[in-house]
């Protein structure tokens, strides 16, 4: 059974009745996933949206000829793959799994009711998508004004968050693909960030040794 915890903790459903929640909540689904299964693929016809419980999930953009674009990486408490609710067209991009997790499935049919039975609900749509606007708006900056060392060392911030030591949660080929590059620039990027003394490295694990000079070079 879905937790009702983690609904009222999304944009989307925050402030809900409990009984309209309550009938969403019920027409959901938890769904177990291991790294590399595709929840859905771009074009495909769009019927639920999802929450993550637990892992991260990457939606990413593929070009023709196979190179990839991460474009958001979710992990507990995101919600993805609303789009469809609203439009009605194909998926924009690819979700898929990065480790083992678990999501939620939330069918758009109740969600829709909901909508049609109390418009004024759709603020919370509104505000929703207004923050996925301002987050699409530092993304283009970004690659804009930051050159690959920027972008990388702003990435490796976002994975850290306040902990100076940390696992790459994802893939060096995946981290390319969050920055916008190619995995080689990317990786050139993190060594000199070594050789600078700003972190270091064994393994997949990493230490920020001076984050001062990583954020200003993430300026």
């Amino acid at each position: 059974m879905p937790d009702t915890t983690l609904f009222r903790e999304t944009t989307l459903f925050a402030n809900l009745d409990d009984g309209f929640l309550a009938a969403i909540v019920d027409a959901s689904t938890d769904r177990e996933l291991r790294r590399g299964d595709i929840i859905f693929r771009e074009n495909d016809e769009p019927h639920e949206l999802y929450i993550v419980v637990s892992g991260r999930i990457a939606i990413a953009n593929k070009s023709f000829d196979r190179r990839e674009s991460m474009v958001a990486l979710m992990e507990s408490g995101d919600l993805f793959g609303e789009m469809g609710l609203f439009d009605g067209r194909g998926r924009s991009a690819e979700a898929r799994s990065l480790v083992t997790a678990v999501v939620t499935a939330v069918p758009y049919g109740p969600v829709r009711e909901l909508y049609e039975s109390d418009p004024t609900l759709l603020w919370r749509v509104v505000e929703m998508l207004a923050g996925r606007l301002r987050n699409m708006d530092a993304a283009l900056a970004d690659s804009v004004f930051l050159d690959v060392t920027g972008r990388t060392a702003k990435r490796l911030l976002d994975l850290a968050g306040d902990s100076d030591e940390f696992s790459l949660p994802i893939t060096q080929e995946e981290l390319a693909g969050m920055v916008g590059a190619s995995r080689e620039r990317v990786n050139k990027a993190i060594a000199s960030f070594i050789r600078l003394g700003w972190i270091e490295q064994i393994d997949r694990t990493y230490r920020i040794t001076n984050r001062e000079q990583l954020t200003i070079r993430a300026r």
